[in-house]
Parts: structure tokens; C-alpha cells; sequence
């Protein structure tokens, strides 16, 4: 089965939100200028005591491209942002596109080695950074294993640390002064040479080979889905949307203020959830959309003094990026008083979303599946021969469609594994379409687990946790967690003569990845189950760790 969604039957197809809307810009420097003229005095963005019309966002985005143009930016030049949710984060990354470069957004909660890596690979001309931020100054983490290429770190706030060896990196105010001798018209040269076609940001994304690869995505598309994103679930102007979600991903990024920007809403960046703080933002911000992960939600319901707190303002919110219980969507709706609730599906590779529940469906839609596809997207579910299963039967889940991604960065042979020659992308997920075209996902072909709304991949956390002097073999499996949705258990092999415990490889962990990538839960074993060809049954591992960690 093969659907291509339009919109509803019966609607008027120019006021449905599920059309497309008409006169769309095709580029993100174009959107800013159009929302500039639009609603000059709009608020774009409020971070703190800083309030940014759209007009004032044109033109601090302007000041960014002259500085990187200043610094030897060229087109096509690859910009990486390693930073929390800060109007500073906005203006480079709107700098950036205007340059004509790509953005490259890099996961605060990465260590140095695995930032080092994506820069290294992506050839990574510029970094704006964070300074200091939870306890640590970024910029020092890539000490000894900094790239050649890597000429300059813009350090955008938390104070900046003057280094000997490095006198080309500069602080965020210097940063821009640097570009005051560079004429506007440069600027508005690089965008007029870009195209709905052209690349605007390549995002990292982990893989069953270990390593992240770089998704490589185009002006036009983001835009497009996005404004059809925003439509359906109810994203209005004036809003006031709270970006929870971190910028460095695609929910926070393209379904954040690049949607807030298409529809003339306010971004409200949050740095770090806490439950107590975006409770009290919402009261005292009065905001009306709030997208997150369900354990975002879950945390908010089972707050003591919720009821403390006036969130009578909040109308949206979307979830996702894990399996919601229907429960849930119910709570959401008469507990918070969230009278649009919806999911969506979607993955880096097709532009962060190819599916969408309205939010007229009932609860149980809205929980059991992840909508239909969004207009001018096909989906299907196909068995291993590449043929499209019946109705209610699983199979992978395909997509093709305009935001399908342009390829994987420097690597062909993953791009040509990932998209078929017919233009389908094969998301290893299986997933089951009813007769309406809703998707279900119910399963994985890849072993890939969700953390907190985070994907991770078992090849890449046992690569890290491979370069443990005291660890022979390690294999990593997700579990059922309450709160998290899943985490992951890592299964060890103990090298002869060790005495490792769970806690010293924990504590290791967690100086050496990701905070989600942690595996919360190790267990020993002599050695692990495997098949004819010596391949480690990892189903099996998956089942006994169900079985000993019966409170995961």
C-alpha cells in the first residue's frame, strides 16, 4: 500500500491547513526578510531581559553574515553551532544561511572527542560556541584534538577565555565588530545566489555503522513541510512558543523558530528542562505552544504544586519522538488544559517530519499512531523484497517525497543503501498503515532505542564504550523505563583479571559520551550468546535483560 496525503475530502482545499500555502519563500534568509516586512515590530524572540522584533532579527542576522564573510566565509562553507537554546544561537544559525554557508548544529551534550570528529569530518570552517555552561568551558574540551581546519571559535556568551595558541578565536561582540567594514550588498549577494535547492544545514545523525553521519537538507523543503507543520497543528502568529526542545535538533530547530518564523510567532528559548521553570514560564510568559517529548509532559502532571501554577494560556502541544501512552494524550488534555494535542513521525533524514495527526483526532489516534503522511509525502510499508504490504499488515516503513534529504555528506555508499533507486527512503523502522493512511510504528528494524526523545544506537555507545582498558566485549540493548521510555543496559564481557563494577563503568560513561547515550544498567556476563556465524544474538541479551531488570 502506497499513500500520497492531500488534503481531507470535503475541505475547502485554500483554507485547509492540510493545502499548501501559497507565495512561500524558498529560502530561510528569504523567510526573515518576508517576516521582517510583514510585522516589523512583531516580537521574534524573548531569551531573558532581550526582546527582538522581526525587524531587528533581520537585521542582527545581516551583522552575523557580514562578520563570517569578514572571517573568509565562502558558500557552501560549513558553519557549526555548539551552544543551548539562545537568541545568540538564532542569530548565527539565520547569519550562517545568509552567508550562503551550512549550518552544522552540534549536541551540547556531546564531549570533546565526538564534537572534534563531526568537525573534523565536515570540515568545519567556524564554531560558534558556548563558553562556560553546566559546570565546564566548552571551547576547552577540543583542546589537543581541535581540527586544522577549524580557524576560528566565535564563543557567543558565558565568557570568553583568550587562548595563546588559538589568537583567531574571538568573542561574540568582537565577532561582529569584525564585520562592520563588510558592505551589506555582500550579503544580500549570497542570498540572491541561493536557491529553494541549496543545502542549508548538515545534521550529524548516529547509524547502525557506529558513526554519525552528516544529513545534508535544502532550503525549500524545510520551509515547506514546516509551514504545513505549523498549519495543522495550530501554530498561529502572536504565539508564544516555548522551544524546550533543543535547537540542535530538528524538533527545536526546523519545528522550533523556523516554524515559529513561517507562521509569526514568539520564541521563548528555554536552555534546560526543569519542570519548575517551564511551569513558571508558562504562567508567567503566558505561553500558548509548547511542543516536547512525552517525558516532558509526564514530568508536568506529576509535579506537587502544579496546580500552583496558571497554565490556563497553553493551547498546543505537540509530542513525539517516543511512544506516547493514550493515557497521556487524555491527561494532556483534561489535566493541563491543552485543548490541541498531536504527534508526528519523522526522522533527520526526511527533514524531521513526513507524518502528522491532526488535532481533531480523538485521544486514541492521537496516542496509537503518528498521522497521516503530510501533503505531497508517500509513505508505504514494504516487506524485504521491496513490495508494499496489505492494509494493517507491518512492514518498513518508505518515504518519498520532497523533503526526502539530499544525501549523506562524503558518503555515497550510505546515501545509495538509504534511498532506493525509485526515490524511497528505507527509515528501518516497521510500522503499519490502517485504512485511513495513519502509520503505526511498531518496531525497529535497526536496533536504535529512544532515550528522553533522544535516538541512540547501540553500534555507536559500544564503539565508545569499546575503549574501556578493562572491557573484552560489550554489546548495548535498550530496556522499558517509566520515565524515559527506554534506556540503554550495556551487556560486558569483562577482560581476565578485571574487577570492574557497574559504577566505575557508569561514572567512565559519563566523562566519555552523551548524557543519553549513558547506559543506565550494566550487567555481567562470561560471555555472550551467538548464532552459527558467530554473530552475538542481541535478541537474546534484549530478553534477559527484560528478565533481571524487571523495574527497567
Amino acid at each position: 500500500m502506497s499513500l500520497i496525503s492531500e488534503a481531507p475530502a470535503g475541505a475547502v482545499s485554500d483554507v485547509s491547513p492540510w493545502a499548501l500555502a501559497p507565495d512561500l519563500p524558498e529560502t530561510l534568509p528569504a523567510l526573515l526578510r518576508q517576516a521582517a516586512q510583514n510585522q516589523p515590530q512583531q516580537p521574534a524572540i524573548v531569551d531573558g531581559d532581550t526582546t527582538i522584533s522581526y525587524a531587528d532579527l533581520l537585521q542582527r542576522s545581516q551583522a552575523v553574515a557580514r562578520a563570517l564573510i569578514a572571517l573568509g566565509v565562502q558558500p557552501g562553507d560549513r558553519v557549526a553551532l555548539w551552544a543551548p537554546n539562545l537568541h545568540e544561537w538564532i542569530l548565527a544559525a539565520c547569519g550562517t544561511h545568509a552567508a550562503g554557508a551550512v549550518l552544522v548544529p552540534l549536541n551540547t551534550r556531546m564531549k570533546g572527542g565526538e564534537a572534534a570528529d563531526i568537525l573534523e569530518r565536515s570540515g568545519t570552517k567556524v564554531l560558534f560556541c558556548i563558553g562556560d555552561f553546566l559546570g565546564q568551558y566548552y571551547p576547552v574540551q577540543l583542546d589537543g584534538q581541535r581540527p586544522a581546519a577549524l580557524e576560528h571559535i566565535v564563543v557567543l556568551r558565558g565568557g570568553f577565555q583568550p587562548s595563546a595558541s588559538h589568537p583567531n578565536d574571538l568573542a561574540w561582540d568582537d565577532f561582529l565588530t569584525a564585520g562592520a567594514q563588510v558592505p551589506p550588498a555582500q550579503v544580500e549577494a549570497r542570498e540572491q545566489a541561493l536557491s529553494a535547492d541549496s543545502t542549508a544545514d548538515l545534521m550529524f545523525t548516529s547509524g547502525t555503522t557506529g558513526r554519525p553521519k552528516g544529513v545534508m537538507s535544502a532550503h525549500g523543503p524545510t520551509i515547506r513541510a514546516f509551514s504545513t507543520w505549523g498549519r495543522v497543528v495550530g501554530l498561529q502568529a502572536g504565539d508564544r512558543y516555548l522551544i524546550v526542545n533543543p535547537f540542535f535538533h530538528s524538533f527545536g530547530y526546523k519545528a522550533g523558530w523556523v516554524a515559529a518564523f513561517i507562521q509569526g510567532a514568539t520564541v521563548y528559548p528555554e536552555q534546560v528542562f526543569d519542570a519548575d521553570k517551564v511551569l513558571a514560564r508558562i504562567a508567567n510568559d503566558r505561553i500558548s505552544f509548547l511542543p516536547g517529548p512525552p517525558t516532558l509532559f509526564l514530568t508536568m502532571l506529576a509535579h506537587l504544586r502544579l496546580k500552583d501554577f496558571d497554565i490556563s494560556s497553553l493551547r498546543v502541544a505537540v509530542t513525539g519522538a517516543a511512544t506516547v501512552p493514550p493515557v497521556l494524550i487524555t491527561r494532556m488534555r483534561e489535566e493541563l488544559g491543552i485543548s490541541n494535542v498531536t504527534t508526528a513521525y519523522g526522522l533527520t533524514e526526511c527533514g524531521g517530519c513526513a507524518t502528522i495527526c491532526d488535532p481533531g483526532d480523538s485521544a486514541e489516534t492521537v496516542a496509537s499512531t503518528c498521522g497521516r503522511a503530510l501533503p505531497g509525502t508517500e509513505v508505504r510499508c514494504a516487506d524485504e523484497a521491496g513490495q508494499s504490504v496489505p492494509v494493517g499488515q507491518p512492514g518498513e516503513v518508505l518515504l518519498r517525497g520532497y523533503h526526502v534529504m539530499q544525501g549523506y555528506f562524503d558518503d555515497a555508499a550510505a546515501t545509495l543503501e538509504a534511498i532506493d533507486a525509485e526515490g524511497w527512503l528505507h527509515t528501518g523502522d516497521v510500522g503499519v498503515l490502517d485504512e485511513r493512511g495513519y502509520l503505526r510504528i511498531t518496531d525497529r528494524l535497526k536496533d536504535m532505542f529512544i532515550v528522553g526523545g533522544f535516538n541512540c544506537y547501540p553500534a555507536e555507545i559500544e564503539r565508545l564504550l569499546a575503549d574501556h582498558p578493562d572491557i573484552a566485549q560489550v554489546a548495548v540493548v535498550g530496556v522499558a523505563d517509566e520515565r524515559m521510555g527506554e534506556v540503554g543496559c550495556a551487556c560486558v564481557v569483562r577482560r581476565a583479571g578485571s574487577e570492574l563494577t557497574s559504577e566505575a563503568l557508569v561514572a567512565w560513561a559519563r566523562a566519555h559520551m552523551a548524557n543519553y547515550k549513558v547506559p543506565r544498567h550494566v550487567l555481567w556476563f562470561d560471555s555472550f550468546p551467538v548464532n552459527a556465524s558467530n554473530k552475538v544474538l542481541k535478541r537474546e541479551l534484549a530478553q534477559t535483560a527484560a528478565a533481571l531488570l524487571p523495574q527497567a
